[in-house]
């Protein structure tokens, strides 16, 4: 296996994802699915390995919504999809053609577009599309939407609230309504950062109380090992296997992209050098190849004006902590510095950074950083080392 930092896998390189994949085949046999997880731990790969390697009794097709920025763009992705496989069967979208006509009096001959004059009737389209797609289906349709969070936000920011909220109900009604049909929502920011707005704007439904949460964890230990060995085997690099491959999926917390990331720079480096120094210089690299600002730099996009302050204070306590901290011992620090925040708002994002994969809860009262490789980046970037 060759390397491929950040570049886009074929399925045959999605290494130690198999079992976590029977697993989501095994729940979408029964119900709809959103995936959580960190960057670059692997949730695109996964759901286009799923999407390549389905089984004959499924139909599945897949879609990155990024870029989408209104309802009826969204609208016109899933038309298209829907008319190319209709298409592939020898079938046409009738219930769509006849809604268009009945809105703006156009016959439509060919592949079916959205008309203008038919945006404003953009849900009304989506639900025709669904319904023409499965009609004659007696198999489960699954529909892959890679960054329907990051969707969802951007049509928050061009469109308003509204209109988030809409796409979401219907979307369940979809599901509620049609027994096979599936869907699977994946991206780079959390569902849940969308919701929590429309939530506390006053949005009252629950829209994806009937999908399975399903999280994505790192690859298993001697996954990771594993990856590390054959790229190592696959570029030649002249070093002492075993020992460098453990190395490698250590420092990398066992996320395949830093795997991919650190073999890359064996490959590279014109002079030998340790695992910890190689991690250490890409931190400091002001050009941020391994994007680990990026950490930092979402709070002041996804979090409140309110909870923005308190969650850099919770994430500074935790990175410098070296062993887990109580919740107390958390907000005595946070006291000890400020008495700004109170107690339930500590609380309560807290719990946010928790979903948001920063922290994780390890017993039943402490808490950590969940990953070593963001801890280190942390410290490092916000200049809290001493």
């Amino acid at each position: 296996m060759r390397v491929n930092p950040g570049g886009i896998l074929s399925p045959k390189e999605v290494v130690g994802r198999d079992r976590l994949i029977q697993k989501l085949w095994r729940i979408l046999g029964r119900q709809s699915l959103v995936l959580t997880a960190e960057r670059r731990m692997g949730k695109t790969s996964i759901v286009k390995k799923m999407d390549s390697e389905a089984p004959d009794t499924v139909i599945t097709i897949y879609r990155d919504l990024e870029g989408i920025k209104t309802a009826a763009d969204f609208t016109r992705r899933v038309l298209d999809d829907v008319e190319k496989y209709l298409s592939y069967v020898g079938k046409s979208a009738i219930k769509v053609r006849d809604l268009i006509r009945n809105l703006t009096g156009l016959e439509i001959a060919g592949v079916v577009k959205l008309p203008e004059l038919a945006e404003d009737h953009w849900n009304d389209v989506l639900q025709r599309a669904m319904e023409d797609l499965l009609e004659h289906q007696n198999c489960p349709v699954i529909f892959f939407w890679d960054e329907l969070p990051l969707m969802l936000y951007d049509i928050k920011q061009q469109q308003g609230e509204t209109f988030v909220q809409e796409i979401l109900d219907v979307l369940r009604s979809l599901r509620q309504t049609h027994p096979n049909l599936r869907m699977v929502f994946t991206g780079s920011i959390g569902l849940h950062n969308v919701l929590t707005t429309l939530k506390r704007g006053g949005y009252a439904n629950d829209p994806t109380n009937d999908m399975k949460i399903v999280d994505v964890p790192p690859l298993a230990q001697t996954d990771a090992e594993d990856l590390a060995r054959q790229l190592i085997v696959g570029e030649g690099l002249a070093v002492e296997l075993e020992k460098t491959a453990q190395e490698i999926a250590k420092a990398a917390d066992n996320l395949p992209f830093f795997i991919h990331q650190l073999v890359d720079h064996f490959l590279e480096a014109e002079e030998p050098a340790d695992v910890a120094s190689i991690v250490k210089q890409y931190m400091l690299d002001p050009q941020d190849p391994w994007h680990l600002r990026y950490y930092r730099e979402r709070i002041d996009t996804y979090y409140l004006n309110r909870d923005k302050a308190l969650a850099l204070e919770l994430l500074d306590v935790l990175a410098l902590a070296p062993e887990p901290l109580s919740f107390d011992e958390i907000y005595n620090r946070i006291l000890s510095q400020t008495d700004t925040f109170d107690i339930e708002s500590t609380r309560d994002v807290l719990t946010l950074l928790q979903r948001d994969h920063y922290i994780q809860q390890v017993d039943v009262n402490a808490y950590e950083f969940r990953f070593a490789l963001i801890q280190q980046s942390w410290i490092i970037h916000r200049g809290l080392a001493k």
